[in-house]
């Protein structure tokens, strides 16, 4: 955490952010590895000094990407909205940019203010890779089918206890309960694009509820297979955590 001076009134800015993952390890600080939060800090000081505290919305994983992070920055410095958002867009490296800057309530959070997430993960589903996608999908040479998957993919919307389908680390304690609102599963040609929103996500949730699918996907997982994976509480039971190039948190929601 920062430190704040105590010279004038503490303000609330509330950042939206996007950036190309693939440089980054990360959201958050790390003592050897270049991460977001990093870059954002670095950007700070040459704008306002070390007068600021920063929360961002989501640790994301090393290769994810975000089409939209947000972002809370408390700091008693007089700049404005306007003037902060252009200054971090120039001082900012080209994979990071500011959206939007706003001042917010004292009391919002990045994190803890929020509602829901959404997350996509996309799919190059052909035999012959896309040169262009390469770290920004997942190339799946052998045959989708999106309508069986999006399907099967509803077993997970609801309130469930998801142990399953999190990565157990030293970041994940207590409740597993989260609740998903929503999963899609669609093509427009060649892509195909995963989708889920819910409340909050475990560490890797979304990564291995996409590897789950693509095992139903060949065979090694009944179609109706999930239900029964939530139900064991046991991350040896669902699929293997997808690669992170295709992922995306996609939008924040706050009320």
């Amino acid at each position: 955490m920062q430190h704040i001076d105590s010279g004038g009134a503490l303000r609330n800015f509330k950042l939206t952010i996007s950036y190309d993952g693939r440089q980054f390890h990360g959201w958050q600080i790390q003592n050897n590895a270049m991460t977001v939060q990093e870059a954002f800090q670095n950007a700070l000081s040459k704008i306002i000094g070390s007068d600021f505290d920063l929360k961002g919305c989501s640790r994301t994983d090393s290769g994810v990407h975000a089409n939209m992070y947000c972002i809370s920055l408390k700091t008693s410095h007089p700049i404005a909205d306007v003037r902060l958002k252009a200054a971090l867009n120039r001082w900012l490296p080209l994979s990071i940019a500011v959206l939007d800057c706003e001042e917010a309530d004292i009391d919002f959070h990045a994190r803890y203010s929020c509602t829901s997430k959404e997350y996509i993960y996309k799919i190059w589903n052909t035999e012959v890779r896309n040169p262009f996608l390469d770290g920004y999908a997942l190339h799946y040479r052998y045959k989708l089918d999106e309508d069986m998957l999006n399907s099967a993919a509803q077993a997970y919307v609801g309130t469930h206890d998801f142990t399953s389908f999190c990565t157990l680390d030293s970041r994940e304690k207590g409740d597993m309960t989260r609740t998903v609102k929503a999963f899609s599963v669609t093509r427009e040609g060649n892509l195909v694009t995963m989708k889920v929103e819910a409340d909050g996500f475990l560490y890797n949730m979304v990564r291995i509820m996409v590897g789950t699918l693509l095992r139903i996907q060949q065979g090694k997982i009944p179609v109706d297979g999930i239900a029964g994976i939530i139900e064991k509480k046991d991350r040896k039971f669902a699929g293997p955590t997808a690669q992170p190039c295709g992922l995306y948190l996609n939008r924040v929601n706050y009320d």
